[in-house]
């Protein structure tokens, strides 16, 4: 593919699929990693924590929320990368307003820096305009690619942005490598909190600890008349976390700091920090903290005993 990059005339480690999706699938890769348990997953060697963000449907602001969940940590002093894993979708990119191609050194690939954050995604790879049509073992080789020829370095935390769904790409994630924690994303209405319980149910019977639910797009306060409409309907996702105990961790009012700082490539909480957007990123990134020191705490306890 000619628009892999390339060091001299040797091609970048990271999986070149065949035009099209034609072709035979390359590989599924390592036995052991196809056919492990994500319980059996090991940790990601120089990664405090691992944390995906998740959603059950498309359009429901996943990428959003994971572009400011991990600009929020870089603001706080935190070493932070982000992994774009919506590989049909790659949104990242544009949320961070780069478009360079990565660069090789010592036979891996340097993530690209913006704002604070080592970003890797399938966009900086392949044409703007050119469709991800390919198979489940090449998602998992991608995704085990990003994972461990990637030069992320020491981080305190990796945000991975997942694809919405259920699928090869969820369930290669947490085959390969600790997942600590999943933040899952919904809007209010019925169709969306839906496939946000498959999604937790996925995660866990995957044995991956569900951090908590975020309420995108809760409200819109109307900058002419001063009142807040409940375009999507409010509460959807907070019901949902309250009837089946699972945290909730806050909702992100719907405004035009988000689409404007997205617009230009610069995360809201990093553009517009006192904006209410970048409050509430600022609330359910404290939240996801409290959640993952929840969750060591307990991991702890039961190695222990």
């Amino acid at each position: 593919m000619s628009d892999t990059p390339t060091r001299g005339s040797r091609p970048l480690p990271i999986m070149d699929p065949p035009p099209g999706g034609q072709g035979p699938p390359p590989k599924e890769g390592p036995r052991e990693e196809a056919r492990r348990h994500p319980s059996q997953a090991p940790p990601m060697p120089g990664v405090g924590r691992v944390v995906a963000v998740s959603s059950g449907k498309g359009g429901v602001g996943k990428s959003t929320i994971s572009t400011n969940l991990a600009a929020t940590w870089t603001r706080q002093g935190h070493r932070v990368g982000l992994l774009d894993a919506d590989i049909y979708g790659p949104d990242i990119p544009t949320m961070f307003g780069i478009q360079e191609k990565p660069r090789i050194d010592r036979e891996e690939v340097v993530p690209l820096e913006a704002h604070g954050v080592k970003l890797m995604s399938i966009g900086f790879l392949i044409e703007e305009d050119a469709p991800a049509i390919w198979r489940g073992p090449i998602i998992m080789g991608v995704i085990r690619q990003f994972l461990q020829q990637v030069a992320w370095g020491e981080l305190d935390y990796l945000v991975i942005d997942l694809p919405p769904g259920t699928g090869d790409a969820q369930l290669s994630l947490c085959q390969l490598v600790r997942v600590d924690g999943a933040v899952m994303v919904t809007t209010p209405q019925d169709v969306a909190v839906g496939g946000v319980l498959r999604g937790i149910r996925m995660f866990e019977k995957l044995e991956v600890p569900v951090l908590g639910i975020v309420e995108n797009m809760r409200g819109f306060a109307c900058p002419g008349c001063g009142e807040t409409h409940d375009i999507f309907g409010a509460g959807g996702g907070e019901r949902l976390a309250g009837s089946i105990d699972v945290p909730f961790l806050g909702a992100v009012p719907l405004g035009v700091a988000v689409r404007e700082e997205s617009d230009r490539g610069v995360p809201t909480s990093i553009g517009r920090p006192d904006a209410p957007e970048s409050r509430a990123f600022a609330g359910i990134a404290s939240e996801a903290v409290t959640r993952l020191e929840a969750v060591e705490a307990t991991r702890q306890e039961a190695a222990g005993g």
